[in-house]
């Protein structure tokens, strides 16, 4: 559907809930509410607008982050619709980037669930204006008033009710506008924003009380802020009370600050339909400041691999369709909207467009916000050959763009590793190569993703010799020592630059880099920092493939000389269980290897807290619905990881 010409502004809204919470559904509402479709797509049916891929259809849940648009007075919305899967949360961690506010959907029957959890604590940590819609209100067991206790204790403590339902729990259900006029609301709101707000704090206390427009000018800044949440009930198969949550965006949203300098994110990649792993791909670029106009060539960073230096990419824009543009004459990409780009050979998912770290920049948005994947797989070509397994590998490269963190390896053998998030993503990854690149792959039981650090100091170096015996023109001294924790892999130097012509400077730091990510024993060396003390080069003779060849080796005689530890990842975790189930679930737990930090009884059962090895979460969760007769409720997230054992230090561990 055309949008207005009237249109002044555009926000970007990241639709996020819990797997089955009903977002998808309140998607195609307000989009049928807004006259962009004509009739209402259903989960179950697979006909639903933002869900398009064959898998997801069939499956009835959200595997890719979606983009649909629609106008309401001067404002256009773009909701970003995002898997609720857990294990897909890499493609929510890069829907946050390119958001102006979030939508956070609650089933007002289930209440507040795990993933829920997880995503407002990201949300909150980021500060993004979240607007909570508590949907299925007409749904038998539906709750109100106990389930805002709910929310506000266990997900955000400082809520604003700007609608109440009627008859929750009936097909009558209705929702009611909780207006600023009337003074007990009024009142309600001022008490809440004065927890965060020193004037209306005073107001409060010293009278007196503040008008309509005070409290709703207060409401859209601590909105603004992510400090206070405004809560919606409704339905969204209904429709009631999702014209509310649209008043609401429009009103206490406000559009991200531009700039002139072109900035932007890409923040999706499709491939053409039909295509191949090497057919035309889209890139949905969200741009934060300046402009893009289709012909423009234009420059894009990315990271390097294992953190090593930025790469560029150059390319020129073939085409450009703005969102929410459709059938108008074709106009330039502005700041806050997000467009279709073609034309960008090989580009990939977390590209950005302007150099990276820039303090202008979008701040937490280059930041991954979630945890690299702690499980591995190998997978393998069921049809033997060399040119099946040629065709897997390039079908797992080509998903790798479209999600940088399934990070691809090749094997020897033929075969291929794959880093996952869950069980359930391996089965998707597994339909989609079957479905998409007509390729069956057999997947290996998963493991749990193991790295090195290093334990001490240790340095080698290669010297050129007069008559080198393994042909390598190249010195390179490196010392390896161990960095603080979460730092990743850093490189430094010691010798001059300049001293080396600059492209042998970067073989050997980007050798580094890959090395270290691919590791010596099949685990990525991780937290550390490798220094290059000594350098030498005789030309024309010396080549970067030289200081390619020599690097690896002298890094391993560092590592191995500074002595290394094999670690494994953690998560955190959080399980409600009844009090009678209590004894079960912690023998479970400590027999999977959990340290239980805190019992605690609560309202709805006991509530007990720890770590686990992930490679213990998944049985655990397989089985908790057999120690708790079906009530138990669990949620964990990646953490900080531990040193193995002493006796798994040369072997990796049972799942």
């Amino acid at each position: 559907m055309p949008s207005s010409p009237r249109v002044s502004r555009t926000l970007n809204i990241g639709v996020l809930a819990h797997v089955d919470a009903g977002k998808t559904s309140l998607t195609e509402r307000l989009l049928y509410d807004a006259g962009v479709i004509d009739r209402l797509g259903s989960v179950d049916t697979g006909d639903t607008q933002t869900d398009t891929g064959a898998i997801e259809r069939q499956r009835g849940i959200t595997v890719r982050t979606a983009v649909a648009s629609f106008t309401t007075g001067t404002t256009q919305i773009n909701l970003i619709d995002t898997p609720g899967h857990s294990d897909f949360i890499a493609e929510v961690e890069r829907a946050l980037g390119v958001l102006d506010a979030a939508v956070l959907v609650l089933s007002a029957v289930e209440g507040v669930q795990a993933q829920t959890r997880v995503l407002m604590k990201t949300l909150r940590r980021l500060r993004l204006p979240v607007l909570v819609f508590i949907n299925k209100i007409d749904r038998a067991g539906a709750r109100d008033t106990a389930l805002l206790a709910d929310v506000r204790r266990s997900l955000a403590p400082l809520l604003v009710p700007l609608t109440a339902v009627r008859r929750p729990g009936t097909r009558d259900a209705r929702v009611l506008p909780r207006s600023l006029d009337d003074t007990a609301v009024r009142t309600e709101a001022a008490e809440v924003l004065a927890e965060t707000d020193d004037t209306m704090l005073a107001r409060v206390v010293d009278g007196p009380l503040p008008s309509p427009g005070e409290v709703w000018t207060a409401l859209a800044a601590a909105t603004a802020a992510g400090t206070v949440h405004p809560v919606f009930f409704g339905s969204a198969l209904s429709g009631e009370g999702v014209g509310a949550l649209v008043e609401g965006i429009a009103r206490l949203v406000p559009a991200a600050p531009g700039g002139e300098e072109p900035r932007g994110t890409v923040f999706a990649v499709e491939r053409e339909r039909g295509g191949t792993g090497g057919g035309p791909r889209t890139a949905y670029l969200r741009l934060f400041s300046g402009e893009v106009t289709a012909r423009r060539r234009v420059t894009l960073y990315r990271r390097g691999t294992g953190g090593g230096p930025v790469r560029e990419l150059t390319g020129q824009i073939t085409s450009l369709e703005v969102v929410g543009r459709a059938g108008e004459t074709p106009g330039p990409l502005t700041a806050g909207n997000i467009a279709k780009v073609r034309g960008l050979s090989g580009v990939r998912v977390g590209d950005r467009l302007g150099p990276l770290g820039n303090p202008e920049d979008t701040g937490d948005h280059d930041r991954p916000h979630f945890a690299a994947p702690s499980l591995q797989t190998v997978v393998r070509a069921r049809e033997e050959g060399a040119a099946a397994a040629a065709r897997l590998y390039g079908a797992l490269l080509d998903l790798a763009d479209q999600d940088p963190l399934i990070h691809t390896r090749a094997l020897p053998g033929g075969d291929t590793s794959v880093l996952l998030y869950g069980e359930i993503q391996k089965e998707i990854i597994a339909a989609t190569l079957a479905q998409d690149y007509g390729v069956e792959a057999d997947f290996e039981p998963s493991r749990p993703v193991l790295v090195e650090r290093p334990t001490g100091v240790g340095e080698a170096c290669h010297e050129i010799a007069r008559f080198d015996h393994d042909g390598l023109w190249a010195t390179v001294g490196l010392r390896v020592e161990p960095a603080p924790a979460a730092t990743g892999a850093v490189f430094a130097y010691e010798t001059e630059l300049g001293a080396l012509p600059r492209a042998f400077h970067h073989a050997i730091e980007e050798t580094v880099h890959t090395t270290l990510l691919h590791g010596f024993r099949g685990r990525t060396v991780t937290d550390c920092r490798v220094v290059l003390v000594r350098s030498g080069f005789i030309g024309p003779m010396s080549t970067a493939a030289d200081f390619r060849g020599v690097t690896p080796g002298v890094l391993r005689e560092a590592l191995d000389r500074a002595g290394w530890r094999v670690y494994e990842p953690y998560h955190a975790f959080e399980s409600e269980v009844p009090a009678d189930a209590l004894a079960a679930v912690t023998a479970h737990l400590s027999a999977a290897g959990a340290d239980i930090t805190e019992s605690a009884d609560g309202d709805t059962g006991w509530l007990v807290r720890g770590e686990l090895p992930a490679r213990r979460v998944h049985g655990v969760e397989r089985a908790l619905p057999g120690l708790t007769h079906g009530t138990g409720v669990w949620w964990s997230r990646p953490c900080a990881d531990r040193p193995l054992s002493a006796a798994h230090q040369g072997r990796p561990p049972r799942p």
